[in-house]
């Protein structure tokens, strides 16, 4: 295992023998401080395995969203197709309407012209009923006269 840090083992033992330790326990002490860095401080071998899982881990999300994205993109043109299908729907519909709106406008036209033209010869028998009886009231106050 490569160490973590440089630690000068030598300088460690020379300085905590100098404050009163044996030789023996120094070393001891200094054997357990390098196992202790080496064993909670990242190593660079460490780092780069950190780097490829966040590597792996952006280009899962990349194909993660690029999946997304054509999952969208699908969505989308169903729904669009769903508006084409309802815009041709009603198109067809207004058509329809259209078409019934100026048949029944047809019917109440012609109706509309076949009372007209009742109403216009029965006008006219009235009148010419109240014209002949006119005629004949002036004859007759005109002979007697």
């Amino acid at each position: 295992m490569s160490e973590a840090i440089a630690f000068d083992t030598h300088k460690f033992i020379k300085h905590m023998t100098a404050s009163g330790f044996t030789e023996q326990q120094a070393e001891a002490l200094a054997e357990e401080q390098v196992a202790l860095l080496n064993s909670n401080l990242a190593t660079k071998a460490d780092i780069e395995g950190v780097k490829a899982d966040i590597e792996a881990l952006r280009l899962a999300t990349k194909a993660d969203i690029e999946a997304l994205r054509l999952a969208t993109k699908a969505d989308i043109e169903g729904v669009k197709a769903d508006i084409e299908t309802l815009r041709q729907a009603t198109k067809s519909d207004i058509e329809t309407l259209r078409q019934a709106t100026k048949s029944d406008i047809e019917t109440l036209r012609l109706a509309t012209e076949a009372k007209i033209e009742a109403v216009k010869s029965e006008l006219l028998k009235w009148m010419f009923g109240a014209l002949i009886a006119q005629g004949g009231l002036i004859v007759a106050l005109v002979k007697l006269l």
